[in-house]
């Protein structure tokens, strides 16, 4: 028989609200500047798919690097 633990009950709403925070503002760090060369590069030249490639790869770049920024974001908004 599989017996599975309780989770835990007792997150205080501080650590509850400090991840909403944290989860928002790393959401926007790795989407924004990515979406912003896209645009910029769309809007000036013209070519979509330069743009895309390098958002892309900016994107990823930025993903590589979440676990960085995620604890820095988390040491600063605590």
């Amino acid at each position: 028989m599989i017996r599975l633990h309780k989770k835990k009950s007792d997150i205080t709403t501080e650590t509850l609200v400090n991840t909403v925070w944290v989860s928002t503002f790393l959401a926007l760090v790795l989407t924004i500047p990515a979406l912003s060369v896209f645009l910029g590069i769309y809007f000036t030249t013209g070519n979509l798919l330069v743009g895309a490639v390098i958002g892309f790869g900016l994107h990823f770049v930025a993903l590589a690097f979440s676990d960085r920024i995620s604890k820095n974001l988390t040491r600063l908004l605590s």
